[in-house]
């Protein structure tokens, strides 16, 4: 419950206070490349329940037709996938990638109680189709738009290690881990790391 009191008034206040923001990145997107504001991305939940998750689109319309012909360009392991120099992505979604700013509307998520600010990143439905039995207890708790990964090993290309820092955020969870992982991703924000 403390965690969900959390959630609702984080995901408030940071709605509220970056909605110039919002609008100025839906202009923008706009302006940049043809195509929809947002994009919906089908992710799986706690306990298996899918839901979209919402991102600010960064990738040109046709993105999830082509991601076939990228397979082999990938740079993570065989679960997860990950193409730095994907010509999929626009120009200003380079940017917000680089900044997480597309991560922004899954604050909604947050609000609708489909996502937590902190837990495990959401998988992709052809990702849980790969995982083994022990895999399966990242899906034990709400998945969230910021973890332990994204602050200690946002680089690591490893799904071991990806899997081994989500059990560890589950097995020793607390009000106080949620805060200092929020803080730090605020470092990792702003310094630009994402890819």
């Amino acid at each position: 419950m403390l965690k969900r009191v959390f959630d609702i008034v984080f995901a408030s206040v940071t709605l509220i206070l970056l909605a110039p923001l919002f609008l100025a990145i839906a202009i923008a997107i706009k302006l940049d490349s043809a195509g929809p504001v947002f994009y919906a991305a089908e992710r799986i939940g706690k306990k298996g329940i899918v839901f979209h998750c919402l991102k600010f689109r960064t990738m040109v319309r046709d993105a999830d037709q082509r991601r076939a012909e990228l397979m082999s360009m990938n740079e993570r392991d065989d679960v997860l996938f990950k193409v730095v120099d994907d010509p999929r992505i626009t120009h200003l979604g380079r940017f917000l990638r680089k900044y997480s700013l597309d991560e922004l509307p899954q604050f909604v998520n947050v609000l609708r109680g489909e996502m937590s600010v902190v837990g495990p990143r959401p998988p992709l439905g052809g990702e849980v189709r790969k995982y083994n039995l022990s895999h399966l207890r990242r899906l034990d708790v709400t998945p969230g738009i910021t973890g332990l990964w994204q602050v200690q090993g946002r680089q690591d290309p490893s799904f071991a290690s990806y899997v081994s820092l989500d059990v560890a955020y589950i097995e020793h969870w607390s009000i106080w881990l949620d805060i200092k992982i929020v803080l730090r991703t605020i470092g990792v924000v702003f310094a630009g790391t994402g890819i």
